[in-house]
């Protein structure tokens, strides 16, 4: 592990290759975050449990890859990308064994638990990778990918899932034994890509719970956080209710529309954002946000009318804000990264991310124990609506 940190692959052995691993591995990792998605209402019945557990066993996923995130987010930078990326897809492994073996709420706790940890070593690493190999022939494409990859995760993992459920009688198998394998096998090839981060003093020191920002772009991260919010609060609730939302309230049965609804938030935010890619950043962030607000109104007007066509069509809306909103984020701040606080950024960003992941959705569910699922959407849709444009008159102003 002696190659040298750059932003330019020109010389690396083997960087078109650790750059496309990087990117597959983002990608499935985001797919099993998404996967059990679809599987929470069926769970609920089996095991019997409620809305406020539905949104626990989701938010332990994110507050352990926060705790993750601000504990060892910046290990890579230490003892090198591949260690910590290998070590994060093992544990993914085992994390998708545990649920779906799980027939208690404890179990389904303890994968998410896992899968928490798991993806916090991977964000930060493998993100931080990404940028390491962008390719010389490609500027800008680290940052294209780091939001793209994402969200095409989410939304492969929430479809396929969904199909699967429809379509095969033991879904929890055929869904997640797959991913256990894929996971094992990029653990593998991680060791076959090029390392970019050499190891350096200090890896136990770093394991401190620290947030760090260089003070030379803090105030562009901090003017950037409300747009990171919203997006991310809306993923959040689709992940931990949607599915719930489009069965109850809008009489979607079939759980591939259950999974769909996410699938087309999130795949809506990565084509969106592949398609937006050569704007400005300032651009990309302004039309995200404001997309993420009309598309969320427009969802609650759909949920009014009672209409799942009209609902999924506004969904499509909201997620190419979703998606774009973070990518504008992620690319207007990329640049003024330090090649060697890659990964404790990337660590900041995805904490912020996280937080707005998931401790809205717990909130939600508390709130529809007490007052039900259709005002806690349309409550939380207006948050999020009034959010997002707030964000957008924000970058506007600056200019």
């Amino acid at each position: 592990m002696t190659a040298v940190i750059s932003t330019r692959t020109r010389g690396i052995r083997g960087a078109t290759y650790g750059f496309t691993l990087a990117i597959v591995s983002l990608v499935a990792m985001m797919a099993g975050a998404s996967a059990p998605s679809p599987f929470y209402p069926v769970l609920a019945q089996r095991i019997g449990f409620d809305a406020v557990v539905t949104t626990i066993v989701f938010a332990v996923y994110a507050v352990a890859l926060l705790a993750t995130l601000v504990t060892a987010g910046s290990l890579s930078d230490h003892i090198g990308r591949r260690p910590v990326a290998s070590a994060g897809l093992l544990l993914l492994a085992v994390s998708v064994v545990v649920f779906w073996n799980a027939d208690a709420t404890g179990l389904l706790v303890l994968a998410r638990l896992l899968q928490g940890v798991a993806s916090g070593l991977l964000l930060s690493s493998v993100s931080a990778a990404i940028a390491d190999l962008e390719p010389a022939s490609r500027p800008g494409s680290a940052a294209v990918w780091n939001a793209v990859a994402p969200m095409a995760g989410l939304a492969i993992g929430a479809l396929v899932a969904g199909a699967v459920l429809d379509a095969t009688k033991d879904a929890l198998v055929d869904v997640f034994a797959p991913l256990a394998v894929l996971y094992v096998v990029l653990a593998a090839l991680v060791w076959f890509a090029p390392e970019t981060a050499p190891r350096k003093p200090g890896a136990l020191a770093s394991l401190g719970f620290r947030l760090k920002v260089p003070a030379s772009m803090r105030t562009l991260f901090l003017q950037s956080t409300p747009a990171i919010f919203a997006g991310w609060a809306t993923g959040g609730f689709f992940l931990s209710l949607g599915a719930s939302i489009v069965h109850i309230e809008l009489g979607g049965v079939a759980h591939v529309w259950q999974g769909l609804s996410v699938a087309l938030l999130a795949g809506a935010g990565a084509i969106a954002a592949f398609l937006i890619r050569r704007r400005s950043a300032r651009a990309i962030t302004i039309y995200g946000t404001v997309a993420l607000s009309g598309g969320t109104l427009l969802t609650l007007l759909a949920l009014a009318l009672g209409s799942l066509p009209g609902y999924l069509a506004a969904v499509v809306v909201a997620g190419s804000g979703f998606g774009t909103a973070f990518f504008g984020v992620v690319r207007s701040l990329a640049p003024h990264i330090p090649a060697t606080e890659r990964a404790d950024v990337f660590a900041v960003i995805f904490l912020v991310s996280y937080l707005a992941f998931g401790i809205p959705a717990v909130i939600a569910g508390v709130l529809v124990q007490l007052v039900g699922l259709g005002p806690v959407a349309y409550g939380y849709g207006i948050v999020v609506a009034v959010l997002a444009a707030a964000a957008a008159v924000l970058r506007i102003r600056r200019g």
